[in-house]
């Protein structure tokens, strides 16, 4: 029987519990009342760089993307396990890509001056990267990390060679290639840079998780060796672009010094994580992470979309309304209310684990 991966479990509950707080504005109250002290330092790396530049906040996608893949690999290896064919597999496969789009799509289609068709959400970027994670699952290490190199050349030649005009500067914020992609698309470009074309690069994100996931799912003993040599490669190669002024880290359109260091810090996140949980047998506190990782979809999707919407709201309205005839200073007032958002959230997870109710695309 497959053994499970509690790192696995791990980070993708550690993820979402993160998000969670955002969603709940935890950040935004740690940015707003922190400036002129030295934790706004702190602060500022739980929200993503303006530009060239790379902060906490801007692995959290890469994570997500990256976890997604390891999980794969243990999901196509069950499913191997159980006598499905690759047909049976790439069924599920398009089944997963369509829900992931359709979700991202709807999570911002719907806004007060009517509906709107946008890519650049997480999910609708997923969707992608894991079909193409996929199709090239079956083939050899090496064959991989070739195509994976090719997609970020190919980001590379985009953004540099195409010379559309008025979109002809590769990273400059609403005048590369990704903004004319998203222009022709969409007929519109995202304010804060960001750009649907992210999915390309990016796909190197899941690519590399799903080939993680081989590596622990292998009898080779060097495991932990070969994610941290990996690693090693990504952040300095990463590092190095940026360094060198060759390529820019611009994490909203994901260039390829951008992702090779992110991807870097996700290797060395999951070897971490995996010698200290799975081979070290440490698994105290984590049930905290796991259960909302257990339902890491439907989560999102409830912060996202019920949160934003309503639930923080009306959760809002009560906490405040009952401290404010308290007495309560206004600081401490926003914190209870994000942290009893974010409870009850955590709550809702907790109770569909106990009743083992497990939504999954």
């Amino acid at each position: 029987m497959l053994k499970r991966l509690q790192s696995l479990d791990f980070l993708r509950g550690l993820i979402m519990v993160l998000l969670a707080l955002e969603a709940a504005g935890l950040y935004s109250i740690m940015n707003k009342y922190s400036e002129g002290s030295w934790f706004h330092v702190i602060a500022r790396q739980f929200h993503h760089h303006p530009w060239n530049g790379l902060r906490f906040w801007d692995l959290i996608q890469p994570g997500f993307m990256f976890i997604a893949g390891t999980a794969m690999a243990y999901s196509l290896h069950k499913q191997q396990q159980n006598g499905a064919s690759w047909n049976d597999s790439f069924k599920k496969a398009l089944k997963r890509s369509w829900w992931l789009f359709f979700w991202g799509v709807l999570n911002y289609a719907v806004k007060k001056d009517g509906l709107a068709f946008e890519l650049w959400n997480v999910l609708t970027q997923l969707s992608f990267t894991m079909l193409v994670a996929f199709l090239i699952f079956r083939l050899s290490t090496r064959t991989q990390i070739l195509i994976s190199v090719g997609i970020l050349l190919l980001t590379e030649i985009l953004y540099r060679f195409t010379n559309v005009p008025g979109f002809d500067q590769p990273f400059t914020d609403q005048h590369n290639f990704g903004n004319y992609i998203d222009q022709v698309l969409m007929g519109k470009i995202n304010g804060g840079g960001w750009v649907a074309i992210n999915c390309i690069p990016t796909a190197v994100h899941t690519i590399a998780g799903a080939l993680a996931g081989k590596l622990l799912l292998s009898a080779r003993m060097d495991k932990v060796k070969q994610l941290l040599i990996w690693a090693g490669i990504g952040l300095l190669a990463g590092y190095a672009l940026d360094w060198l002024h060759i390529t820019p880290i611009i994490k909203r359109i994901a260039t390829t010094s951008f992702t090779m260091a992110s991807l870097g810090w996700c290797l060395l996140a999951l070897a971490v994580c995996y010698w200290w949980i799975d081979i070290k047998d440490h698994r105290k506190y984590l049930f905290f992470f796991t259960v909302v990782g257990m339902n890491s979809i439907f989560i999102y999707l409830f912060f996202e979309i019920v949160g934003e919407r309503w639930f923080n709201g009306y959760v809002g309205a009560v906490t405040n309304g009952l401290m404010t005839m308290a007495g309560f200073p206004e600081l401490l007032m926003k914190l209870i209310t994000c942290f009893v958002i974010f409870g009850l959230e955590w709550w809702l997870c907790y109770f569909l684990y106990k009743k083992k109710i497990f939504f999954r695309l």
